[in-house]
């Protein structure tokens, strides 16, 4: 979430700075790099489920930590609710 709001992308809410307690901070994983990144908590799940725009490809940026493992991983942001 961090990375993608200080790369300038103004489309990224994240309202609640990474608490997991919003989802405004919606993206949807490129399918190449969906297998590199950890598995969607419950909180986050629940959280997404408020989604319209829910995918299988829809996880909430603040979650995703990253770390050498994720270079070259490719999100898009998901619309507004």
């Amino acid at each position: 979430m961090e990375a993608i709001r200080d790369g300038g992308v103004d489309e990224l809410l994240a309202l609640c700075g990474g608490g997991c307690a919003c989802a405004t901070c919606h993206v949807y994983v490129d399918p190449t790099s969906a297998e590199t990144i950890p598995p969607i908590s419950e909180d986050e799940n629940d959280l997404l489920d408020s989604s319209s725009h829910r995918t299988d490809r829809s996880r909430l940026s603040c979650q995703i930590r990253l770390d050498d493992s994720l270079s070259g991983l490719r999100v898009t942001v998901a619309p507004e609710d």
